[in-house]
């Protein structure tokens, strides 16, 4: 048995034992400009129809200012904030904290609050680009401090992913071949997200000896528009209980501060690697594209 089915049927007896894991979606970046011209105009309504359509869930969508600090950005923050969904802080810019100054990283931030400030579900959580919170004890411990004084909490992710690389590849076929048939990215973007849920889930019963709420990390593009319904139907199939972003957010597991230098990644990830008893399980970063190219490669995509 290989050790992803060994996580399935993990996942699949905690279901039965009336423990079924939870989850939210949390989106990021709302890069809605690279999304192809042909999707673009029902991108947003896909997605909202989505999550309205699975028991009106409640996602958080992560903003980088620069995306919405437009028309149609703007108009983005509107449907969202109406439908209820959370709006969190995503910096301005979407610099990595690791490659620059924490003057430059903290006035990025504070960059995109009053596109954020207006809205009745703006609530003050801070998710760092790319998940990394500092290359050094200073700055990670500096950045906790100025976002503690400002009333922001750290907006982690439990589920890290690498959709992005996903759709990055998907855009790319369908620039080298307009009539590309994109639900062939349909399955493998599942089984990622999947293999990727169970592998989070598994550690953190681990390192914590019992599951907890997760926050799983996708993002704003055409991937998504095209496939976030059947993700959704996916866990709920297979026994995974989706919780709105705001119920997962109030458990105290997401008010640690793992003391791990370079900071950052998934939550589970950075508390598993805080105890030193993973040294030899956990790759870094967490996930990135050079694990998934392999995969895109072998299936042509």
């Amino acid at each position: 048995m290989t050790r992803r089915q060994v996580l399935q049927l993990a996942a699949a007896a905690l279901a039965r034992a009336g423990e079924a894991p939870r989850l939210a979606v949390t989106m990021d970046d709302v890069n809605w400009k690279a999304i192809p011209d042909d999707y673009k105009d029902r991108a947003d309504d896909s997605i909202l129809a989505a999550l309205k359509d699975c028991g009106d869930l409640k996602a958080a969508l992560f903003v980088c200012g620069a995306n919405v600090d437009n028309q149609g950005g703007r108009q983005i923050l509107q449907a969202w904030n109406h439908a209820g969904h959370l709006l969190g802080n995503h910096t301005y810019s979407h610099r990595l904290y690791d490659s620059v100054s924490f003057e430059d990283f903290s006035a990025d931030a504070l960059r995109c609050e009053p596109l954020l400030a207006g809205h009745s579900q703006f609530r003050k959580f801070l998710r760092f680009p790319a998940l990394k919170e500092g290359d050094t004890a200073a700055k990670r411990d500096r950045m906790r401090a100025f976002l503690a004084d400002r009333g922001y909490r750290n907006g982690h992710v439990t589920i890290d992913a690498s959709d992005w690389y996903y759709d990055l590849r998907l855009r790319q076929k369908l620039q080298q071949q307009p009539r590309f048939d994109v639900e062939r990215y349909r399955d493998p973007y599942l089984a990622h997200l999947w293999d990727r849920a169970a592998y989070y889930e598994n550690l953190a019963t681990s390192v914590l000896g019992r599951s907890i709420p997760h926050t799983l990390l996708i993002h704003y593009n055409l991937l998504n528009a095209l496939f976030l319904r059947d993700v959704l139907a996916m866990f709920r199939e297979r026994g995974w209980k989706w919780i709105d972003a705001s119920e997962a957010f109030r458990h105290p597991v997401f008010l640690s501060a793992p003391k791990t230098v370079p900071a950052g990644e998934s939550l589970v990830w950075a508390l598993a690697k805080e105890t030193g008893r993973f040294d030899g399980e956990l790759r870094y970063p967490g996930e990135d594209d050079t694990y998934e190219k392999p995969k895109l490669d072998g299936l042509g995509l």
